[in-house]
């Protein structure tokens, strides 16, 4: 990492009660900063599993407007689901883009387990991904596996440089058709969730899509924080961006503004470079 990012990030995490980690890839060059640890993933793994599940739909023929049924039993009650807020019954019909959208835009965790079973199990997208070569990362865990043992976060983990590594074959059209390649990355710039982290650090007009994830507070720690983006410079250069934050006595608020800190550093350095 050039050594004046560096110096700052190591600054302001030298100010914060968390482990951080961080990775940019910039011109086919990537930085790293604190990558070699495992950073629990939270929600960013559901861009593996949406991969995942965007490929069995390929390999099936299935098309993203087609439409499947929902039974109850697939809907936990006591988790995070804009899905279950909108079909309390549990029991409804959605087409595939829906569903997708849900769980990566919306990070809905029924939606990303329906999705998980979709694509085989938890053990299929590990083995998707690890066919397209992602490295340095584990899945092992759903989000009704967590939900039911929080130390299970743990399991699914990465480093920053792993993520990176994906959203670049995602963007690249490596792993999906050209179709499929073009709406995740839609449904990504869509995303709702996460505003005040790496959004908050870029300039008013800069486009990006991006995967939020977080523990939220478990006795006071935050188990992780975390935000992974591409982001289109106005110079037409494309950067992918990967901050983690792990184990944090920090508030909410503070990781998302020691995220959005770490992005404006790390913008306002490469939209300088040539």
């Amino acid at each position: 990492m050039p050594m004046k990012i560096d110096s700052e990030i190591r600054i302001i995490s030298q100010r914060h009660d968390a482990t951080i980690g961080v990775a940019f890839s910039l011109d086919n060059r990537l930085y790293t900063y604190n990558d070699s640890t495992r950073y629990p993933l939270m929600s960013v793994f559901k861009l593996h599993v949406a991969v995942a599940a965007l490929q069995r739909m390929e390999a099936k023929g299935t098309q993203l407007d087609e439409i499947l049924q929902i039974d109850s039993s697939q809907m936990q009650r006591n988790t995070y689901s804009p899905l279950l807020d909108r079909y309390p019954s549990g029991s409804f019909h959605i087409s595939y883009a829906d569903l997708l959208h849900y769980a990566l835009a919306l990070s809905d965790n029924n939606a990303c387990d329906i999705l998980i079973d979709y694509a085989g199990g938890i053990e299929a997208v590990k083995a998707c991904t690890d066919r397209a070569g992602l490295t340095g990362y584990d899945l092992t865990e759903t989000e009704a596996s967590m939900h039911e043992h929080i130390p299970a976060c743990y399991n699914n983990w990465a480093h920053p440089s792993s993520v990176v590594q994906l959203l670049q074959k995602i963007h690249d059209g490596a792993l999906l058709n050209e179709v499929h390649t073009r709406f995740i990355l839609n449904t990504l710039i869509k995303t709702t969730t996460g505003t005040n982290k790496i959004r908050a650090g870029l300039p008013a007009g800069v486009t990006m899509g991006h995967k939020t994830g977080s523990s939220g507070k478990v006795d006071g720690l935050t188990i992780a924080d975390n935000d992974a983006a591409f982001i289109y410079l106005p110079d037409g250069r494309l950067c992918y961006l990967v901050i983690f934050v792990k184990d944090s006595h920090e508030s909410d608020s503070q990781n998302a503004a020691l995220i959005a800190s770490i992005t404006r550093i790390i913008y306002n350095a490469v939209s300088q470079v040539h």
